[in-house]
């Protein structure tokens, strides 16, 4: 059998394997809300010797490759693990071509139409004020641009630390609480996560939360919203992230038995 037709034949196999577990998991509950730490960026493109700037290329076409999977299976909200505020203190020059990249598909996505067709609302959640002018002026467009859509909703954690948000929660309950604007004895959970970077969202906590890389840690990451998901770890860097991996996750989310500590 020649080079093209085995080729040919795996990928057969592969489009009707796909379809089995797309047809499986669209007769059980889909998540409303999926997180995804886009992990392995730079350690793929290191077994390729290639540059790291080179595997953040690859990562953000997946990205946009993902999202658009997302929509197709109905999913509400999803939440974007892009960069955290510990990846910042890397070199100089990867992080400007990270941010170059970053850049250009922010461009993309204020001109999207699939943006405006689906109603997706996008915002930025994070530290922005550690991001470049130019990054941050292209999201606030972005999010302006989005602001009244509310169909589906696509969040950005860049420059974000999880255990920054509680803090920058709490500090604004205790400012609020000093001006009266609320009473000690109010504070609750309902209350705490209005103060959160998701407060927008009318599901805050994902539901499913997967982690490319083969890496087992939530990495500082919606550590608050994070605390009944369900975690899933894949051994495959972000890049070479597929559709059937993606519907695999929700398979064994859908099979998973949710007690949320009861």
């Amino acid at each position: 059998m020649g080079v093209l037709r085995k080729i040919s034949r795996i990928l057969g196999i592969y489009k009707v394997y796909e379809k089995v577990l797309e047809d499986e998991v669209r007769k059980e509950v889909l998540p409303s809300h999926i997180a995804l730490i886009l992990d392995g960026n730079r350690r793929w493109a290191r077994n390729k010797k290639l540059p790291a700037w080179i595997g953040h290329k690859y990562g953000a076409k997946k990205v946009e490759e993902v999202l658009d999977w997302m929509l197709e299976l109905g999913i509400k909200i999803v939440t974007l693990y892009v960069l955290s505020t510990e990846n910042l203190k890397r070199d100089k020059k990867e992080l400007e071509k990270l941010f170059n990249i970053i850049s250009e598909y922010l461009d993309r996505a204020i001109n999207s139409e699939t943006i405006e067709r689906y109603n997706v609302r996008v915002k930025a959640i994070g530290n922005l004020n550690l991001l470049p002018k130019r990054i941050r002026s292209k999201i606030n467009r972005l999010e302006e641009k989005t602001a009244q859509n509310n169909k589906r909703f696509l969040n950005i954690a860049i420059a974000y630390g999880g255990r920054l948000e509680i803090i920058n929660a709490t500090r604004k309950i205790a400012s609020d609480v000093i001006k009266g604007k609320i009473k000690v004895e109010e504070i609750d959970e309902k209350l705490f996560e209005k103060y959160l970077f998701t407060s927008h969202l009318p599901h805050p906590s994902p539901d499913l939360v997967i982690r490319t890389s083969g890496e087992e840690r939530l990495s500082n990451f919606l550590l608050w919203q994070s605390a009944y998901s369900e975690l899933i770890f894949l051994d495959i860097y972000w890049p070479d992230f597929r559709r059937i991996d993606l519907l695999r996750a929700i398979r064994t989310y859908q099979k998973r038995h949710r007690r949320f500590g009861l």
